[in-house]
């Protein structure tokens, strides 16, 4: 079972492939959220979530930590 998570950070688009969002912690960790809301889908938005690390998780995008956003 995954530990709840506080992550602080900007939603940022990533033009790789066929794009993605993601979150650039204030510390400099990158987040790849798995259900990030269409709401939140802004370039630059500053937010304030809580996750859980998706331990199993597989991603054709290969960049920052899956979380699912709780």
């Amino acid at each position: 079972m995954s530990k709840i998570i506080s992550i602080r950070g900007k939603v940022i688009y990533q033009e790789l492939g066929m794009g993605f969002w993601g979150i650039i912690g204030e510390d400099g960790k990158e987040w790849l959220p798995i259900n990030l809301p269409t709401h939140l889908q802004i370039k630059n938005k500053s937010i304030s979530i809580k996750a859980k690390i998706v331990e199993d998780g597989v991603s054709m995008f290969m960049w920052g930590t899956m979380v699912e956003i709780i």
